[in-house]
């Protein structure tokens, strides 16, 4: 279990500390002001056992140097990539930073993920955050104040709600980026090519090489993209397939089926035969990214546990990539006296 201490620290002459949150049933997650990172999530498996089934660090110091930035992490203003790092609102162009090729990656060189966030309360099974975004920060515009609440309820589920206003007309697209393996860890840390993982979709967003939506609305069926029934995360990921070969296996955002926009609803299931775990994802947003850890390199994480690549898995409940370049994708424009809000929950259980 990681250690309260090594987590109470200053950054940017803020104070950082470990919050804990725990239900009656003994499911707890581990969070720290600093990124809003989820740094553990104790569940048991069918025999009862407990295991730490997201991949962290021990220590703030770790996550400040960590070679993936994003292990747990809040993302934002903007998650997932806009092309060139460019956009234009309301007639005037906008240039961020380019961190991942080409492209502007999850909110720029110095996002959300590496802020430290005001703790607003904190009790047994809740904590709210706020965190203020100066106008013209990583290049965004508008002073953007992000309320964000993640809490622990009595049925397993981890409930992570985000409120944020402008007092400029701004963009917004925020997401929990926790990548998660549940089998728990080990030295290595297994593969989750196992896990049988259903996604509540009918369509994908196809990139391109650099892995921008090519604005097209694709349908799953007849491709390696269909996960509409369980299927083993690994059974085609090596596939011949060009969309895997762009992104060494999955890094893509799927449309969700939704009634209404915004609607709460079930987005993916994910079960790990060995142990018996599951995790259920329910979101407000209209995508979610699915992500396979192709990028993990096998670098230290917590308890000298290593991790592989494809050792987790990320369910990124969002908006779709590059929306500001794409007219006809759901739109994440925030105007002055408009709220935007967005809830996600990853409730975690044991197969029946």
């Amino acid at each position: 279990m990681v250690k309260r201490e090594a987590f109470q620290s200053s950054v940017d002459g803020k104070q950082t500390d470990l919050y804990v949150l725990k239900n009656k049933n003994g499911v707890e997650v581990a969070v720290t002001n600093y990124g809003a990172f989820i740094v553990s999530v104790l569940t048991p498996d069918r025999a009862g056992n407990y295991a730490d089934v997201v991949l962290g660090h021990d220590t703030l110091e770790e996550y400040l140097h960590a070679p993936e930035p994003y292990l747990g992490s809040v993302v934002g203003r903007y998650g997932n990539r806009i092309a060139g790092g460019k956009f234009t609102l309301e007639g005037k162009a906008y240039t961020l930073a380019v961190n991942n090729g080409p492209n502007s990656l999850h909110g720029g060189l110095k996002g959300f993920n590496a802020k430290v966030w005001e703790v607003l309360s904190h009790t047994p099974q809740s904590m709210k955050m706020r965190y203020l975004s100066a106008d013209g920060e990583e290049g965004f515009p508008g002073n953007l104040e992000t309320i964000l609440t993640y809490s622990l309820n009595d049925e397993n589920g981890l409930e992570i709600s985000y409120e944020a206003t402008t007092d400029k007309t701004t963009l917004v697209n925020l997401t929990q980026h926790s990548f998660f393996n549940l089998s728990g860890q080990g030295n290595p840390t297994s593969q989750v090519t196992d896990h049988l993982l259903t996604i509540h979709a009918d369509f994908y967003t196809p990139m391109d090489k650099v892995s921008i939506p090519t604005g097209e609305i694709a349908k799953v069926a007849g491709t390696p993209m269909d996960f509409r029934t369980p299927r083993a995360i690994g059974e085609r990921i090596d596939d011949s397939f060009e969309q895997l070969i762009f992104g060494k296996g999955y890094d893509h955002c799927y449309v969700l089926k939704k009634r209404e926009p915004g609607e709460l609803s079930y987005a993916a299931r994910v079960e790990d035969p060995k142990s018996g775990r599951l995790l259920e994802v329910y979101t407000t947003e209209p995508g979610v990214q699915l992500y396979t850890g192709n990028w993990l390199g096998g670098f230290r994480g917590k308890n000298g546990a290593t991790y592989p690549e494809r050792s987790a898995f990320c369910l990124e409940t969002q908006h779709f990539p590059d929306s500001p370049n794409k007219p006809h994708f759901p739109p994440v424009v925030l105007r002055p006296g408009e709220r935007y809000r967005q809830t996600c929950i990853y409730k975690f259980g044991v197969i029946k």
